[in-house]
C-alpha cells in the first residue's frame, strides 16, 4: 500500500480521531477509577477492548446503515456538518461528574469494566465521532479496528500510569487538536 494511500486510510483517520477526541473524557476518569480500585490493570484493559469493539462496532454499523439511505450529495453535507459540529463539541471541557467506582466481585474485574466502558460511551463523543466515520469510509472494519485502538491508545495509558499520567496530559492543547482535525476532515469533505 502506497505510504499516501496508508495515511489517509481509514484505521488511521479512526485512530487518530478517537484517540485525540478521547483525551480528556470521562472513560479516562472511569479507566483511572477501575485501576485505582481494583489494581488489576489487564483485565480493565481487557474490558476496554471488548467494550470499545462492541461499541464501535454498532456505532460504524450504524453510520454505515445510514449512508446506504441518503443521496451522495446529501450525506456529502450531512457528515461535513457533522464532523464540524464533532470539532465544536470537543472544544468543550467533559463535566467532571463524580463517578462511583463499582463494587468488588473478586474475578468479576474484567465483566465490570466491560459493562462499565459499553455504558459510558453510549452516546459520547467518540461513538458519534465513529458513526460519522462509518458512513464516510470503507472498508467498515478498518473504522471499527482503528476507532478501538483510538480508544485503547488513550485509556490504556491511564490504567497502568494512573493519576500521575492523566494529571499531567495538556487537555486544552489536546481538546484544539482534536477540533482542528475533527473541523479539517469536515471542511476537506464538504469541499470536495
Amino acid at each position: 500500500m502506497p505510504l499516501q494511500a496508508l495515511l489517509v486510510s481509514p484505521f488511521l483517520i479512526s485512530l487518530g480521531a478517537v484517540a485525540l477526541a478521547e483525551i480528556g473524557d470521562k472513560t479516562q476518569l472511569l479507566s483511572l477509577v477501575l485501576a485505582a480500585k481494583f489494581k488489576k490493570p489487564w483485565p480493565i484493559c481487557a474490558g476496554i477492548l471488548i467494550a470499545s469493539l462492541l461499541s464501535h462496532a454498532i456505532a460504524a454499523e450504524l453510520g454505515a446503515w445510514l449512508a446506504r439511505w441518503m443521496t451522495p450529495g446529501v450525506q456529502r453535507w450531512l457528515i461535513g456538518l457533522s464532523f464540524l459540529a464533532v470539532a465544536a463539541w470537543a472544544l468543550l471541557p467533559e463535566k467532571e461528574e463524580p463517578v462511583d467506582a463499582p463494587p468488588r466481585h473478586g474475578r468479576g474485574v474484567f465483566a465490570v469494566s466491560v459493562i462499565a466502558f459499553f455504558l459510558a460511551e453510549l452516546g459520547d463523543r467518540t461513538q458519534i465521532a465513529t458513526v460519522v466515520l462509518g458512513a464516510q469510509y470503507q472498508p467498515l472494519w478498518q473504522v471499527i479496528a482503528g476507532s478501538t485502538l483510538g480508544m485503547l491508545a488513550a485509556n490504556v495509558p491511564v490504567v497502568f500510569l494512573g493519576a500521575r499520567f492523566a494529571t499531567r496530559m495538556p487537555l486544552r492543547a489536546t481538546r484544539l487538536a482534536t477540533a482542528a482535525l475533527f473541523a479539517a476532515l469536515g471542511v476537506w469533505i464538504l469541499l470536495r
